[in-house]
């Protein structure tokens, strides 16, 4: 097993070398530019190390890993789209620096030339990738949908809410693992285990990152503390506040969601306030340490090494490690 240090670099390597700029350039620029943008790259190392773990050169699984890559950052263009963002990772969204017809169609084409990565692989492995990925990829759009709908709705329910946040950003995490998995060509109990791994591990990663919006360590968190306090949006801090709330509280929450207040810092302060006398701050701190205990009780069952059961311990650990 390698460090994450060395899969990055594999995987950079390997974008390097993978350029996929040619004609019509205002087609391929953008999608050169957007996954040149870089970032921590996490889900293609995922893939690079479950293959590992399962016996393979994890160099077999570079073109699995690509795709997983190259789905995720078409995601985040149109992502940024819908949400009109000026700027991911520091620099211009594509639509900002070109123009929103050309992220769309420009990210049309990175969800296809994901799919081409898979043809690397013989028919039985391009089968059940190409079925995996097909699976999640309807998923992340069924999670994006969730989302949006979820700002126009009173009526969320904490079921619903973490239904949504599994499909958005879980179940690639679990997806990227099982592809690794997948190369290897390990058993499909293996592959089920390390894929729930990856899933409640993402779970509890957003439950994490959402009671970090709102009660992290700017400085650490590398984000505006109340953020989400300030969009309105709808988290597990919030939907368990109403649940534990009594009428008078619930309603002062309600209340204070539908205003937009030029200056957010007393909304933000009140809000906090009740997310702790409600409970829901302790009520979400258990959830992510649930969610985090039934990852690593689906790593505990794989059929690996103890050392590779060690390396994805470790991984997981530091996923979730971040201060408050």
């Amino acid at each position: 097993m390698q460090s994450l240090a060395h899969y990055q670099s594999l995987i950079a390597d390997y974008f390097e070398t993978s350029s996929v700029v040619k004609e019509p350039k205002n087609l391929y620029e953008p999608i050169q530019y957007i996954l040149s943008l870089g970032g921590k790259r996490i889900r293609p190392v995922l893939t690079l190390m479950a293959t590992e773990v399962f016996g393979e050169d994890c160099k077999k699984a570079l073109a699995a890993a690509t795709a997983v890559e190259v789905f995720h950052n078409f995601s985040l263009v149109h992502d940024d789209i819908m949400d009109d963002a000026p700027l991911r990772r520091g620099h211009e969204t594509v639509h900002e620096k070109w123009n929103i017809n050309t992220g769309i169609l420009s990210g049309d084409a990175m969800l296809i030339l994901a799919y081409q990565h898979f043809e690397e692989y013989e028919p039985a492995v391009f089968r059940d990738l190409a079925k995996l990925f097909s699976k999640t990829a309807i998923e992340v759009c069924e999670g994006q949908q969730y989302d949006v709908d979820f700002e126009t709705r009173d009526d969320v329910t904490l079921d619903e809410y973490l239904k949504m946040i599994e499909y958005k950003t879980a179940v690639l995490v679990g997806a990227a693992l099982k592809m690794g998995a997948i190369v290897a060509q390990t058993s499909k109990e293996n592959a089920d285990l390390i894929y729930d791994f990856g899933r409640n591990l993402g779970i509890a990663f957003q439950l994490q990152d959402d009671y970090l919006d709102a009660f992290g360590d700017p400085e650490v968190f590398g984000k505006q503390v109340g953020g989400d306090i300030i969009e309105n949006k709808k988290t597990v801090l919030y939907l368990k506040a109403l649940e534990f709330a009594n009428e008078a509280t619930r309603e002062q929450l309600m209340q204070l969601y539908s205003i937009q207040p030029v200056d957010p810092t007393d909304k933000i302060e009140s809000i906090k306030g009740l997310f702790e006398t409600t409970g829901a701050v302790a009520a979400t701190r258990q959830a992510i340490e649930s969610y985090t205990a039934k990852a690593f009780q689906c790593l505990d069952q794989l059929q690996i090494s103890s050392e590779a059961k060690a390396i994805l311990h470790a991984f997981g650990l530091q996923l979730m490690g971040r201060n408050a």
